[in-house]
């Protein structure tokens, strides 16, 4: 559960979106996934919502991504995550990011602000009352931005299996290279707003660190609908001990229309 909005959002592409390209998403977009540990005990929630706003006067699409353990996890090992980011709406370079955490104690107050003509991002540590100017890589995004902003690159008549996608991501204080590689198309049935559904994916192996949180490089799997949205609808991460799903739930405001079939 302590990394539920780091698995959500390091999610998808293939190119820099055109400026031709359909958009995926609009304001209004808003998404609820349920979380369970070794797919069965329920773990706890996490949630995604964008809006329209003005940063300094540049139109922005401003995301607040929600995660926290319920139920009996809540008891002994309680998380209340808070991440945002504020983007440009026509390009997709992230602005500001906020990630503000409670997990199990652990806390943390980050603020950061980038510079994208310098290749610069000027961290706020709140919580230790430090701030630092570190130099970011070209085109970089933040957690949160980089699956909005990649979201719009997909070009589903141009995918083939093994395609492997770069790039970066600003993340705290550290930059990071991220790598993923497609595994084809499925049909997975889901249970969305209280139907239960087929829907047509495309599904993807995004590689994280091994180590003490994920099992192994090839740890994480998720699914993404296979349609304009591009929408987040299963992910499976194998930790060191067990395994943790995330399964969407509920989601309103989509900007194109969400093909499924029924499962009677």
């Amino acid at each position: 559960m302590k990394y539920v909005l780091t698995i959500l959002v390091f999610l998808i592409s293939l190119k820099a979106p055109s400026p031709e390209q359909e958009t995926a998403f609009q304001s209004g977009e808003w998404f609820k996934f349920r979380m369970s540990y070794s797919g069965w005990f329920k773990a706890g929630e996490a949630t995604l919502k964008v809006d329209e706003r003005k940063l300094n006067g540049k139109s922005v699409y401003h995301v607040v991504g929600k995660g926290k353990t319920t139920g009996a996890v809540n008891l002994f090992f309680k998380v209340r995550d808070r991440y945002e980011s504020y983007f440009d709406k026509e390009t997709g370079v992230p602005y500001k990011f906020i990630r503000k955490i409670d997990e199990g104690g652990h806390t943390k107050d980050i603020e950061i602000e980038f510079n994208h003509e310098e290749q610069k991002a000027v961290v706020n540590n709140k919580k230790h009352k430090k701030t630092k100017t570190i130099s970011t890589e070209k085109d970089v995004q933040d957690m949160v931005s980089m699956y909005y902003y990649l979201r719009n690159s997909i070009n589903i008549d141009e995918l083939k299996i093994g395609d492997e996608i770069k790039t970066n991501m600003f993340f705290d204080e550290e930059n990071y290279g991220f790598k993923l590689k497609y595994l084809g198309r499925e049909t997975v049935k889901v249970d969305i707003n209280d139907s239960k559904v087929k829907v047509k994916s495309l599904k993807f192996r995004p590689y994280v660190m091994a180590g003490r949180v994920f099992k192994e490089e090839e740890s994480l799997t998720l699914w993404v609908s296979a349609d304009k949205n591009k929408i987040p609808l299963k992910i499976k991460a194998d930790l060191a001990v067990g395994s943790l799903r995330a399964d969407l739930v509920q989601f309103k405001g989509l900007k194109h229309s969400f093909p499924i079939v029924y499962d009677n």
